[in-house]
């Protein structure tokens, strides 16, 4: 009788864990007062969500009596409402770190996730920690979290004797969500018990699964709602002081307006008038030493927020639209005047239909730039003229089952005049098995550049990996040939070649005697280019992260090089390379828990390569320290070590009629550097946040001998090079900023900033003078700036007049 009973409660058990759950909402018409507090009437009648499910660590595990949660949703015309009790047991242990918007700290979060078409695609992911502190995100299963997005909600959150209690309004413009008249919306609760590490959310999401978006449950009873139009308006006013050693202080006034308007319940327009991107985070650039360019973050907000459609084969690269002119820099010359490529205007439409096509235009024009370049050997000065450029993406996304998507991907740059135009086109694939246990992604990609020659080229990749369960694995494939090239308004480093590659890796699904978490995985890479079928690359990778049972980081990785291969990247020359020797590494990493006021992350590596003398080492360090909920600061130290390394310094043209240098010059050098990074913040609350980012970089590359590339890819002493190819290369950055969130959308932003930063071929090993010299030379700039950004509703204005 006793098994029997036992038997009966496991099956209703996975029955209740294997059904979505259902909760019902009604119709209000009385007004709520989000004030965290849940005292109106209405709330009682409402439906409740409770028995919340652990997602981690230990998957499946109900959560305890004391920790219940209870959820309600209400609904009137233009909103939702949520209201959550959260019991707990010790209200006085509820970590409650203020941060600024986006970012959790060290705090307990409660979130609600809505998917209004039920597609099992994307969610609506909106967050409120127990400091009173916002964070909203698009999920989908493919990109994971942008939290670049950002909607205009409220939500108030509260510590009472009992646990903590949290009350939200979403407003339907925050949303999106087809025009029935009776809608079905998936929907999911979540909760996280930060001081024990513990996630638990409404609806099983059973982790042996690689899907989470597609476990949520369902919310019924909206009907015939009437969403307000969306129209939304952000005016800003901008005020900039500016000041260096090569010129007076002026001052600057700019304007705008940014606008957002629902063409209809799915769509959307993004639109930007007279942009202004002058608060925006500095670049963390580096001494590059390779064959390609440094690749950097897009910071500007337009660029980044709500970007998941225009993702889609990876294809854009929002950072060669304005900012820096496309062309390059020869050896020995630099601008006369930095030089910034305006951006005039910039639109983007994207949304999804009922029946799951998503839809995405994005559209920018940059000004006409002309630019004069200084040639420091010759004295000479050129000048050059960015054109006018139209910059344009399309993309149409086709979702079915639930789980999988085709999609159609354009991209189009066009030059005013006799310039270079480019355009891609894509086909982009990510295919589920029903039960979301294999994945079958991939795409295919054509590139034409038109220009005096034209070039054409293909790139494609197809991957297949089982994706659920303990033991994983995954293989595939790609291919790039010679021409194709998605740089106009996208990023790519490597062309002609094919590669292998696979994986496999295995993971707990719930905790162990010594660990909340770990997975082990394998990699192996091959790369071989296309015409010689000579190996470019040849990696195995072995690595293991876990997450102790007092929530410590641990983690150890090895990697190697067990053959020879052939770089044809960095002789800079066609058909050219050198023979790159095996290698062996590792490295270790370590981040204590983060709840502790005193935490730190640690991470040392070392690589060993089979030529005499040659190896590379180096680490980082992180202490951070938390002195209350509202004053925090983080360092962190970087220093890395190659020695012998062996590089590209210069090409020599033996015959002067010829196009193709006929000797490429290589160093044998010592490449050291070193790098300082300070953040802290201290918030008053969580509308208001004084911040501090401070970095300071310093990497220079000593030669040691010159030595010539042989045809066989071989390298050999060349004694008779002497000119001076030393790089050092050091740079400053500081912003200090205050943020006030004065109203729900608007925002007062003032930012003090000076950055510095300088190339030089002769070496000074002094550190201290390093830094000295940097902060005291001419190049030290100041800048000033007060922005203020005010969010208008057009329904809010309307119902005022």
């Amino acid at each position: 009788m006793k098994n029997h009973f036992l038997f009966c409660c496991l099956l209703l058990s996975f029955i209740g864990y294997s059904q979505k759950k259902t909760l019902q909402t009604k119709f209000i018409s009385e007004k709520i007062e989000v004030d965290g507090n849940l005292d109106e009437t209405i709330w009682q009648s409402a439906a409740v969500a409770s028995d919340f499910i652990m997602f981690e660590p230990d998957n499946g595990k109900t959560i305890p009596e004391n920790k219940k949660t209870e959820i309600r949703i209400l609904y009137d015309n233009d909103a939702i409402y949520i209201g959550a009790l959260m019991l707990d047991d010790n209200p006085e242990k509820i970590l409650r770190e203020i941060t600024q918007r986006d970012n959790f700290g060290t705090s307990d979060v409660f979130g609600v996730f809505i998917n209004g078409f039920n597609d099992g695609q994307q969610d609506f992911q909106f967050f409120v920690n127990a400091a009173d502190g916002q964070a909203d995100c698009i999920t989908t299963d493919t990109n994971g979290e942008d939290y670049s997005w950002d909607a205009v909600w409220k939500s108030k959150a509260i510590i009472t004797d009992k646990g903590w209690v949290v009350e939200m309004r979403i407003p339907y413009a925050a949303l999106r969500f087809s025009g029935e008249n009776k809608q079905t919306w998936g929907l999911n609760f979540f909760r996280e018990i930060r001081r024990d590490r513990h996630k638990y959310t409404w609806n099983f999401i059973d982790s042996k699964l690689g899907t989470f978006t597609q476990q949520t449950g369902v919310l019924e009873g909206i009907e015939n709602i009437k969403p307000p139009t969306r129209l939304f308006l952000l005016p800003y006013s901008s005020f900039y002081v500016n000041a260096d050693a090569r010129q007076k202080t002026y001052g600057t006034l700019k304007g705008g307006l940014d606008l957002k308007y629902g063409i209809n319940d799915a769509f959307t327009l993004d639109m930007i008038l007279i942009p202004d991107f002058g608060q925006t985070k500095y670049d963390d650039q580096i001494l590059n030493l390779g064959p390609f360019e440094q690749q950097f973050n897009e910071n500007r907000p337009f660029f980044t927020e709500g970007t998941d459609l225009f993702s889609k084969g990876n294809l854009v690269y929002s950072r060669r639209i304005g900012g820096v002119p496309t062309y390059k820099l020869n050896e020995n010359e630099s601008f006369t005047e930095t030089p910034n490529v305006s951006l005039i205007n910039a639109f983007k439409i994207s949304g999804r239909t009922k029946d799951g096509l998503g839809v995405g235009i994005l559209n920018a024009v940059t000004k006409k730039t002309p630019t004069s370049i200084y040639n420091g050997e010759s004295g000479e000065i050129r000048n050059e003229i960015e054109p006018l450029a139209n910059y344009n993406v399309l993309v149409l996304d086709q979702r079915f089952r639930k789980n999988s998507s085709v999609a159609f991907v354009n991209t189009n740059v066009t030059r005013n005049g006799s310039f270079r135009d480019g355009n891609v086109t894509a086909l982009v694939w990510d295919l589920n098995t029903k039960k979301n246990t294999y994945n079958l992604a991939g795409d295919f990609k054509y590139s034409y550049i038109n220009r005096a020659e034209d070039k054409k080229g293909i790139n494609s990749q197809l991957n297949f990996s089982e994706t659920s369960g303990k033991f994983r694995y995954g293989v595939g494939a790609d291919i790039t040939t010679k021409d194709f090239d998605n740089n106009d308004l996208g990023i790519n480093f490597e062309t002609n070649y094919y590669s292998l590659y696979g994986n496999t890796s295995y993971r707990i699904l719930n905790p162990t005697k010594y660990f909340n978490s770990f997975n082990a995985r394998i990699n192996t890479y091959s790369q071989f280019q296309k015409e010689t079928g000579k190996l470019q690359s040849g990696n195995i990778k072995f690595q293991i992260n876990s997450n102790t049972k007092k929530n410590h980081y641990l983690g150890i990785g090895f990697d190697a090089n067990p053959v020879e291969t052939y770089d044809y990247y960095e002789p800079r020359t066609t058909d050219r390379y050198v023979i790159k020797p095996t290698k062996i590494g590792g490295f270790i990493y370590i981040s204590t828990n983060y709840n502790n006021s005193f935490a730190i992350d640690f991470n040392p590596s070392y690589a060993v390569f089979d030529e005499a003398g040659r190896n590379s080492y180096g680490f980082s360090v992180g202490p951070r320290y938390r002195f209350n909920d509202r004053l925090s600061l983080n360092y962190n130290f970087n220093f890395f070590r190659q020695n012998n390394n062996k590089g590209y310094i210069d090409s020599i043209n033996d015959d002067l009629n010829s196009a193709t240098p006929n000797t490429i010059i290589f160093a044998n050098r010592n490449v050291i550097t070193y790098s300082n990074t300070l953040s802290g913040k201290y918030s008053l609350n969580s509308q208001m946040t004084f911040n501090i980012a401070l970095r300071q970089y310093w990497s220079y590359a000593e030669n040691k001998n010159a030595l010539s590339l042989l045809q066989n890819g071989r390298l050999a002493d060349f004694a008779g090079y002497t000119d001076n190819k030393n790089s050092s290369f050091y740079s400053w950055n500081a912003d200090l900023s205050y943020s006030w969130w004065f109203a729900p959308g608007s925002q007062v932003s003032v930012l003090y900033r000076n950055n510095a930063g300088g190339f030089d071929r002769n070496i000074n090993k002094e550190f201290t003078e390093n830094i000295t010299n940097l902060l005291n030379n001419d190049a030290l700039s100041h800048v000033f700036s007060i922005s203020v950004r005010y969010f208008i509703d057009y329904n809010q204005v309307k119902n005022k007049f």
